[in-house]
């Protein structure tokens, strides 16, 4: 590698994200990957529009068109199976940005089909001194520029900041996710009640994902039979898939909900993208998108020049849409932590215009958005 290449440390969605975006306008990259996704790649990922659009922007969006299952309408439920509030996804995104739920290993899988970049894996970053990076191993290289999009232990992160608080979220503190038999559900579903939201999308005609957490804030076990006893008074298609994932416990996976507010997100030739800058709960679903918007606003910003001015540029570009999903999530979480009795009156009012407030800035594409 020569001082003219970028250095992108991280192999997962921001990171492939981030090594076409250059290849796109023919900057020279290399991807480190330190291989530990584990056997999260078999799960899935909720799509929003504005994600379609990234990915379409990436040169994606035939091939993004194939995979999945397109999700076209949103169901909000109590714990009871009443209906709070439903939204047409169809209408409100149109046909061009339709959002999708995929497995996230065919996401990566198409990421990475036809990029003619280093992926090298597994290697993982150790230290970055300036632009002096330090591989596992021992291994130096010097780069052009550093891009940190290693996630929300962001080894990139530390070298830049020092030890960074990573909060817990305050919607759950963690979620179970899985794949399951679909029992039924024609559309993206969440169920919520006292104890935690219960999600299913369906990702082809046979299997849903599914995702759970608290609600409140709380702890979420990491014993499986925690979602028996939070959710077993669901109705039945929640049942249905409680007693799959039971017979197959390698389908769950348990994860805290970290998130990452920082002031900043460069320093010199150094700058992060995707949840190593600003990882957010997934109550809107914006961790793909956002890492993806991240890579084109940065890979156009490097490909005009001056590299030592970019990193202020990108944060001024991207700093108000980042804070608008950030603030939109707490405002969700805060009011699906009410009383129940309460929130379950107030959701069938305020829902729709909460996701259209949302969604709405997201929407519309420019140059701080990509």
């Amino acid at each position: 590698m020569t001082e003219e290449t970028v250095l992108v440390a991280g192999g997962g969605i921001a990171g492939l994200a981030m090594a076409r975006a250059l290849r796109r306008h023919e900057l020279p990259v290399e991807v480190a990957e330190r291989g530990d996704a584990g056997r999260t790649g078999g799960l899935a990922i909720n799509l929003p529009g504005n994600a379609v659009t990234a990915f379409a922007a990436l040169g994606l969006g035939d091939g993004l068109a194939k995979l999945g299952r397109p999700t076209r309408r949103r169901e909000y439920r109590s714990a009871a199976g009443k209906v709070l509030f439903a939204v047409d996804e169809d209408e409100f995104w149109g046909a061009r940005a339709r959002p999708r739920c995929v497995r996230r290993s065919d996401l990566l899988a198409l990421l990475a089909d036809g990029l003619d970049a280093p992926v090298r894996q597994p290697l993982a970053v150790s230290a970055v001194d300036g632009l002096d990076v330090t591989f596992d191993g021992g291994e130096r290289q010097a780069y052009g520029f550093v891009v940190g999009a290693d996630g929300v232990r962001s080894a990139v992160r530390a070298a830049m900041f020092g030890a960074t608080t990573v909060r817990a979220s305050v919607l759950s503190a963690a979620s179970w996710r899985f794949m399951a038999p679909n029992p039924g559900v024609d559309c993206w579903t969440v169920w919520s009640g006292a104890g935690g939201a219960f999600l299913l999308i369906p990702v082809d005609d046979t299997e849903v994902y599914g995702y759970a957490s608290a609600t409140r804030g709380g702890p979420v076990d990491p014993d499986p039979s925690w979602l028996h006893t939070t959710f077993g008074g669901y109705p039945e298609p929640v049942r249905a898939v409680l007693d799959s994932v039971a017979k197959n416990p390698e389908s769950l996976f348990h994860s805290p909900i970290e998130e990452i507010r920082l002031p900043g997100w460069s320093s010199g030739r150094r700058v992060l993208i995707g949840d190593a800058a600003h990882a957010t709960a997934p109550v809107w679903a914006q961790g793909a998108a956002l890492a993806a918007e991240d890579a084109l606003v940065l890979a156009a910003l490097l490909a005009e020049g001056d590299w030592d001015t970019v990193g202020a540029r990108y944060e001024q570009r991207r700093r108000e849409r980042v804070a608008h999903v950030q603030a939109a999530t707490d405002r969700f979480s805060r009011a699906a932590g009410l009383p129940i009795w309460l929130r379950d009156r107030l959701l069938p009012l305020i829902g729709p215009r909460t996701y259209r407030e949302t969604y709405g800035v997201l929407r519309v594409v420019g140059s701080e958005g990509g």
